[in-house]
C-alpha cells in the first residue's frame, strides 16, 4: 500500500465512523457535517477543523484556513497525519475509532498543528509560524517550537502541559504522556535540547533537560528527572534519573506498559 492509499484508507474510515456517529446523535450534526462530510478528504476536513480551533484577531479563519491548507497539500505530511492517527488508536485504550483523535483529542490536534507551524517556518515564515504556536499553546496547553524536529506515528496522550523545545529531535513511532518536557538546562544558545529516538516511551511527567540523547527503544519513568543520555533499550527513574532495568520490549512506545521491576 504507498502513502496515499494509507491516507485514503484512514481518511474513509474516518467518514464512515462520523455517519454512525451522526445517525446515534443527531445534535450533532452541524459539527460533524463542517468538520468531516462536508470535506473531501483529509487534508480539506484538517485544514478546516484546525482552522476553526485556532483562528483569533490576529489570525482570522479566512487568512489562516488557506495556510494551514497548504501545510497539508504536501503529502509528506498529510501521511505523517495518517500514522499518528493509527498510532493512537493502536495504543491509546481510550481510543478504539479513527475519527475520534481527529475529532476531539488535543494531543493528536495539536501536533499536527505543530506540522502546520513546521511548515511555515522552514518556508521562511517564522514570525507567523511563532504567532500560530502561540495559538496553540493558549489553546491546547502544548508549547512546540516550530523548528522542532518530529517523525510520525507519534502518539501524545492527554498532551496538557508538553513542552518541546526548538532543537529537540523527536524520532518515529514515540509515545508522550502529559507533562513531559523537551527542553534546554539554561540560557545556552545552538543545539540545546534532547534528542529523542525511535521507540522510545516518555511517562507522565518526565523532564528531559539538555542535549543529550534517549536511545531507541528506551523507557524514561514517570516524573523523572533525565540530564545524562540514555543507552537504547534502558529504563531510567528517578530524580535525577538513573538506569533501572532494561526494556524488555523493543519499542515501549507501542506496548504503553509504564510498569517496571527494577535490576
Amino acid at each position: 500500500m504507498n502513502k496515499q492509499q494509507s491516507i485514503d484508507l484512514i481518511w474513509q474510515k474516518i467518514v464512515d465512523e462520523t455517519n454512525i456517529a451522526l445517525a446515534k446523535e443527531p445534535i450533532l450534526q452541524p459539527f460533524l457535517q463542517s468538520t468531516v462530510l462536508k470535506h473531501r478528504s483529509m487534508g480539506d476536513a484538517l485544514s478546516y477543523h484546525l482552522a476553526s480551533k485556532l483562528a483569533n484577531r490576529a489570525l482570522p479563519l479566512d487568512l489562516l484556513h488557506p495556510l494551514v491548507k497548504k501545510a497539508f497539500d504536501n503529502q509528506q505530511t498529510l501521511y505523517a497525519t495518517s500514522r499518528d492517527i493509527q498510532a493512537t488508536v493502536d495504543r491509546d485504550s481510550a481510543c478504539s475509532v479513527y475519527s475520534t483523535p481527529f475529532l476531539y483529542f488535543k494531543g493528536f490536534l495539536a501536533l499536527q498543528a505543530y506540522r502546520v507551524t513546521h511548515h511555515l517556518w522552514h518556508q521562511g515564515n517564522r514570525p507567523l509560524a511563532l504567532m500560530l504556536q502561540h495559538s496553540i499553546s493558549t489553546h491546547f496547553a502544548v508549547d512546540i517550537h516550530p523548528a522542532a524536529s518530529i517523525g510520525s506515528g507519534i502518539l501524545i496522550d492527554h498532551a496538557t502541559g508538553l513542552v518541546i523545545g526548538e532543537t529537540a529531535v523527536v524520532e518515529n513511532c514515540v509515545s508522550i504522556m502529559q507533562s513531559v518536557t523537551l527542553g534546554g538546562t539554561g540560557k545556552e544558545s545552538g543545539d540545546r535540547h534532547p534528542k529523542i529516538r525511535k521507540g522510545v516511551l516518555l511517562g507522565p511527567g518526565a523532564k528531559i533537560l539538555g542535549n543529550i540523547e534517549i536511545g531507541e527503544g528506551s523507557m524514561v519513568a514517570a516524573s523523572s528527572v533525565v540530564l545524562k543520555s540514555v543507552s537504547a533499550h534502558s529504563i531510567v527513574a528517578g530524580v535525577p534519573a538513573d538506569v533501572v532495568g532494561k526494556a524488555d520490549v523493543n519499542e515501549p512506545s507501542k506496548v504503553m506498559n509504564h510498569y517496571f521491576k527494577p535490576c
